[in-house]
């Protein structure tokens, strides 16, 4: 199922858009960072230069077969060898991955969709405990010169609601003004909560 009002852009305007290394890093991803996935890499903006600032694998989900292409061509291209793509209906059939596996998950403009609980429920499964999921967005604002329509468009107070309900825990600190168009917020599932204690 794909995500609504979720077309890419052309890819060149759409690269201006972030400074991803930066966002990565005000998120905490580094070398000692772990798996991430990420959910919808798109053209790999994010996907590339995750897989150079962590030590473990990037799980790259997509439900568009040309992007996950074009994300592996490029990995190939540029010797990067810890990515895992993937065509996935992730908001129909989950990643895929194991309980409690991964260190970081990405929900990047994504949280738009019909059903964003369920994604972060996804998320929160993953997650090892003390994992860390990491939202961006647009700014609520019909100046932002891309996005979904303000009415189906997440505030931030919304996606902390959100993720209260999923189980996370989120600290106010951990809230981002992502220039010139983004918000971002990391939330973190609780540590010593595995599968079998929830």
């Amino acid at each position: 199922m794909k995500v609504r009002d979720s077309g890419m852009p052309e890819e060149a305007w759409w690269s201006t858009f972030f400074d991803p290394e930066r966002i990565l890093r005000a998120f905490g991803l580094g070398g000692e960072a772990g798996d991430v996935v990420e959910f919808g890499c798109g053209y790999g903006t994010f996907t590339l230069p995750a897989a150079r600032l962590v030590s473990g694998t990037v799980h790259a989900l997509d439900i568009e077969q040309s992007l996950v292409e074009l994300v592996k061509e490029r990995c190939d291209r540029e010797g990067i060898g810890n990515v895992r793509e993937q065509v996935r209906d992730f908001v129909g059939e989950g990643t895929g991955l194991p309980d409690d596996s991964v260190r970081f998950a990405l929900l990047f403009n994504i949280l738009h969709h019909e059903e964003p609980m369920a994604l972060m429920a996804e998320a929160f499964r993953v997650l090892v405990p003390g994992g860390h999921l990491a939202v961006i967005h647009w700014n609520y604002d019909p100046a932002t010169p891309r996005g979904p329509a303000l009415e189906i468009r997440p505030r931030p107070e919304q996606c902390i609601e959100w993720g209260w309900k999923a189980g996370y825990t989120f600290d106010e600190r951990e809230r981002f003004d992502l220039k010139p168009y983004h918000y971002g917020l990391r939330f973190r599932k609780p540590a010593g909560l595995r599968k079998d204690s929830r």
